[in-house]
């Protein structure tokens, strides 16, 4: 298999292949209440937006600290729905970041906007706040900061810039679940929130799902009423909508594994400080958590300017790692006509060349781990030796 970035991944189920992400170990350890969540779905008579899809929205809300959710079929749905419940039309600027994934500028583009790009920091690879109020225009209503990597953009800047202009204010959730600032829970810190149930993610599902949580009640009304073909439930379109529904199944099991999110964040932070420890003097750049912010790792960013070099090193050890993103939004073919150049966005660019993700999820083992930092200290090492 080839990766993205067009390099050779070991074979799939090939011994003594560690990768970036793995969800088998966790499920054999959660398998019977898995099980059991299928079992009590498959016997409810209910399985399309019954009290599984209700009790996860109630829960999961409360647990940001919001007073509404709304299940959707994925997160890029989230964003999407999200988008048109607070009113964004056609031409209707949107501004975002361009290191991010696809879904983020894709689902502003379906929803009939216009997505308008500022850099990112350097040390955080989040979104630039300092850049945002000269970006705003007439036409801009909205701006979606995008919690990457585990941890929360500076919403207290970006409500600074948001506020004053009447412009909203949606947060891209789908890598921060359990991540805070000053105390308080992303998808509590705007008007709205999008959030993504895709496997990989801190809370994940074993398919896709999403869901778009807020304390604006209208707001809340209007994406049921869109994620159902616009009809409040009777055979009558109110509005234009589509289904987007999030189905019992998963949402029974995103609920029980909801009680255990403490848990897979503990472990995270954990396995951050283990490569914290290991790879401090190893030459890489490691990952640098923003005042005022709670970390949850959904990824281990680490940076090097002889990044493929590395990774290439490490396939060759039968450890596979990632790069996210690879391709900066701006720099795609389907994104071209935005108007933006290779080095309008430079911190955007360099950050693409360099950063790579290394394992991470809660089942990993310290073993795992240690065989992935000694690796890259030795592969490091090597390339920093003049002639070796």
């Amino acid at each position: 298999m080839t990766t993205a970035t067009g390099r050779r991944e070991p074979a799939a189920g090939r011994a003594g292949t560690l990768r970036v992400w793995d969800y088998r170990a966790e499920y054999e350890a959660e398998r019977g209440d898995i099980l059991a969540a299928v079992d009590q779905v498959a016997r409810s008579g209910r399985l399309i937006l019954g009290e599984s899809v209700r009790g996860l929205e109630r829960e999961l809300a409360a647990w940001c600290g919001a007073g509404h959710g709304v299940g959707v079929g994925s997160g890029t749905d989230a964003l999407v729905l999200a988008l048109r419940g607070l009113g964004i039309r056609p031409g209707d600027e949107v501004i975002t970041t361009s290191n991010t994934a696809i879904p983020t500028v894709s689902a502003i583009v379906t929803a009939g906007g216009v997505p308008r790009f500022v850099d990112i920091e350097r040390g955080t690879y989040l979104m630039d706040t300092s850049q945002l109020a000269a970006a705003v225009t007439d036409r801009t209503r909205c701006i979606v900061p995008v919690h990457l990597f585990g941890q929360c953009v500076d919403m207290d800047r970006v409500q600074a810039v948001a506020g004053g202009r009447g412009i909203a204010v949606l947060e891209d959730c789908a890598q921060s679940a359990g991540a805070e600032q000053a105390g308080r829970r992303a998808g509590a810190l705007s008007a709205a929130a999008a959030f993504s149930f895709y496997p990989t993610k801190v809370l994940g599902a074993y398919g896709d799902g999403g869901m778009v949580v807020t304390s604006d009640e209208a707001l809340a009304a209007r994406v049921r009423r869109l994620r159902m073909y616009g009809t409040d439930g009777r055979y009558y379109a109110e509005e234009h909508g589509y289904n987007s529904r999030l189905d019992e199944l998963h949402a029974e099991i995103l609920r029980r594994k909801l009680r255990r999110l403490a848990g897979y964040v503990d472990r995270r932070r954990a396995l951050a400080r283990r490569y914290d420890e290991a790879l401090r003097d190893s030459g890489l750049a490691l990952p640098r958590t923003a005042p005022g912010n709670r970390h949850v790792y959904y990824l281990y960013v680490v940076r090097h300017p002889a990044r493929d070099a590395i990774i290439r090193e490490l396939a060759a050890r039968d450890i596979v790692v990632n790069v996210s993103y690879p391709w900066p939004v701006h720099t795609m073919r389907a994104y071209a006509h935005l108007g933006y150049r290779t080095g309008s966005l430079p911190e955007t660019e360099r950050a693409a060349n360099e950063i790579f993700s290394l394992p991470m999820y809660p089942s990993l083992r310290d073993a795992e781990q240690d065989r992935v930092c000694s690796a890259l200290l030795e592969i490091v090492r090597k390339l920093e030796t003049p002639g070796a």
